[in-house]
């Protein structure tokens, strides 16, 4: 029985949508994207999916002066199982244990299993500041390399170059969106020659291997052309 396509809302460009997309894309599920208006983010029938009324997300100013990165929490309807989540972390584990049934992405038992989930979380939760204080921005700046450093040294020690065991998991492609932000992230003149990705071969390595897959490049271009539209 083929499937019905899954929805995911939003409200306009993010990071956590496009890292749903992408594992959407490598399962090969059929999908569409609904963008919202931030006027309906607050009301039915967009608060009977979240109720936190934030997913797409309402606008949060994160860290940097000239730089305004906005995060967005994604819905995700499936009309396949009567099913509507919120919290991208949450999606995520949801399609990999409904639909990743082959474990392409994933591992179904052991260690590995858990291992996975310790990188979801570590990467949900090592992100963004809310903060437009100096003090605070430096910190946020200490804190990418910081967890930059953190995946370099895992990943050199891999015999593969994953995270987890010796494929492309969905631990690895969550890190995806976070690391296309890091240009903007370090885009204003007092933090453009704080980032070098040479200093991190390992890791660099790894996202140029995780951005030449089709499903990635899909959704990027994708991210693309819906933040071109609503510009």
């Amino acid at each position: 029985m083929s499937l019905k396509p899954l929805t995911i809302y939003y409200a306009g460009p993010g990071p956590n949508p496009p890292k749903v997309g992408i594992i959407l894309e490598e399962l090969s599920i059929p999908y569409e994207i609904k963008m919202m208006g931030y006027g309906d983010l607050k009301q039915k029938p967009f608060t009977d999916l979240n109720p936190n009324g934030r997913a797409p997300g309402k606008l949060s100013s994160l860290f940097i002066t000239r730089h305004v990165l906005t995060s967005f929490h994604t819905v995700l309807q499936d009309p396949n199982t009567g099913y509507k989540i919120w919290e991208t972390g949450a999606i995520i584990e949801y399609l990999i244990d409904q639909y990743d049934t082959d474990q392409k992405l994933s591992y179904a038992s052991g260690l590995q299993k858990y291992e996975l989930k310790q990188w979801l979380f570590f990467q949900a939760f090592n992100l963004f500041h809310a903060e437009k204080l100096p003090s605070a921005q430096k910190r946020y700046v200490d804190e990418i390399h910081r967890v930059v450093g953190v995946l370099d040294g895992v990943l050199g020690q891999s015999e593969d170059g994953w995270l987890v065991g010796n494929k492309v998991t969905y631990a690895d492609l969550a890190f995806v969106t976070w690391h296309t932000a890091l240009a903007g992230i370090f885009s204003p003149p007092e933090f453009k020659d704080q980032w070098d990705i040479t200093k991190y071969a390992h890791y660099k390595k790894w996202v140029e291997k995780m951005l030449d897959r089709p499903a990635v490049k899909k959704v990027l271009e994708e991210q693309q052309r819906l933040v071109a539209e609503s510009s």
